[in-house]
């Protein structure tokens, strides 16, 4: 498919989740309605990830595009009617028997992911090490956390050009490459194994007589099998908290076999959330998730969330931004020459400002302009003129005097005080 048909086939989907009803803000958001080019919905201002949306294809989609031309195809099917690559992710069912008083139910648990080993019991340990909320177990917290961390770690946008913005196609060419550049030196699937039975095959493997290695080597070799064990002990390389015997650690081949985590310790060194599905990203003797990988090579604009691959791009208030995303957070207008205002980290317009976020004076009861001065004391605001900052009993101007707050009110003196709380 060349570069044009690329282009003329992108789309954000904004199909998909519309109308979903937001978990975070409630009945405040009228239901999910995608922005045109932000990731975020229009009526709350939220991410997909926040809104109940229906559980689809799509993560498996997303996913199965991520391994595709990499050594973990076994982790993919490709449909026959389309051809796209889907997440054959390990679904695991356990069946227990429960007591009752006449004859015994059957107690089914499903798991909407596990890792992909043979032995069942080895990930069912696993799962039991990781925190209960973060379990991912079918229509529990965990599974909406894990479909959360699917949308942040692993934004479909930072592997696919085709769910991106009006990339031009020298942007859709660098992507390309920039995707296959992390493919094929960074993206990892962590590999969940007894200590004790990686040993073993280190050992058969760097056996005196395979006649591979010389003596420097066979030394080297020894020193980094000694960074993650020490005798029969174990330890994590994260927490550096000894492994208890039996219980399974989280190998990640690109790190080397001589370094293991605890399964709630395979987190991601920037956010610090466990690696959804241990996919991992390993970079100068650190593990990242998809999102801060892609982070620590490339710029991500603020506005829309995409990695930049234009040389120009603006950088305003330690964030970047592509030249035409830098706009006001709530009216869209571009910013450029224009005076704004951040408002939790988000750019607004000063007309937005001052309808919808600005201070109320305590004096005319009137909105506080953002580039004038004002006198604050806990919740309370005022102009800093001599029409707004007086006594509320005597009307004396309290600019560079000492006054006394009371609920909302200022007063000059404690007989003012008493005069108007009598």
């Amino acid at each position: 498919m060349d570069l044009e048909s690329k282009i003329k086939k992108m789309g954000l989907g904004h199909e998909e989740g519309f109308g979903a009803p937001c978990l975070k803000c409630k009945d405040k958001c009228e239901g999910f309605e995608l922005h045109f080019w932000r990731k975020i919905c229009r009526n709350c201002k939220c991410g997909q990830e926040e809104h109940d949306v229906p559980t689809s294809n799509e993560d498996d989609r997303k996913v199965g595009k991520l391994f595709e031309d990499t050594k973990y195809t076994t982790l993919i099917a490709k449909l026959k009617t389309d051809g796209i690559p889907m997440y054959k992710r390990n679904v695991m069912i356990l069946t227990n028997p429960v007591a009752a008083k006449k004859n015994v139910s059957i107690n089914t648990v499903t798991y909407e992911w596990a890792p992909p080993v043979q032995n069942q019991t080895l990930a069912r340990h696993y799962m039991q090490m990781l925190p209960k909320e973060k379990q991912p177990v079918a229509g529990s917290e965990g599974a909406q956390y894990r479909k959360k961390q699917l949308a942040k770690q692993l934004p479909a946008h930072d592997q696919d050009p085709s769910k991106c913005h009006e990339l031009s196609p020298n942007e859709v060419k660098q992507m390309e490459q920039f995707v296959k550049k992390y493919k094929s030196e960074a993206l990892g699937v962590g590999d969940v194994k007894l200590p004790s039975e990686v040993e073993g095959k280190a050992g058969e493997k760097h056996a005196p007589n395979s006649g591979e290695k010389g003596t420097s080597a066979t030394v080297g070799a020894m020193e980094d099998k000694l960074a993650g064990q020490k005798g029969s002990q174990y330890f994590c390389f994260r927490c550096k908290q000894s492994m208890k015997e039996g219980d399974p650690a989280v190998y990640a081949e690109r790190a080397g076999y001589d370094k293991l985590w605890h399964p709630a310790c395979f987190v991601c060194c920037t956010c610090s959330e466990l690696l959804v599905d241990m996919i991992y990203f390993w970079k100068n003797g650190k593990l990242y998730c998809g999102r801060h990988y892609c982070d620590s090579e490339k710029p991500r604009c603020a506005g829309c969330d995409e990695l930049i691959f234009s040389n120009e791009y603006t950088q305003a208030e330690g964030q970047s931004w592509h030249l035409k995303h830098f706009c006001c957070f709530d009216c869209d207008c571009v910013l450029a020459g224009e005076i704004y205002v951040m408002v939790n980290e988000k750019p607004v317009c000063k007309p937005c400002y001052v309808k919808n976020h600005a201070v109320v004076c305590q004096g005319c009861h009137n909105a506080i302009d953002p580039e004038v001065q004002r006198v604050s004391y806990n919740n309370f605001n005022w102009h800093a003129t001599t029409e707004c900052f007086l006594c509320s009993c005597c009307s004396k101007c309290l600019i560079g005097q000492k006054f006394m707050p009371v609920e909302g009110m200022v007063f000059c003196s404690v007989e003012c005080k008493k005069k108007m709380m009598s």
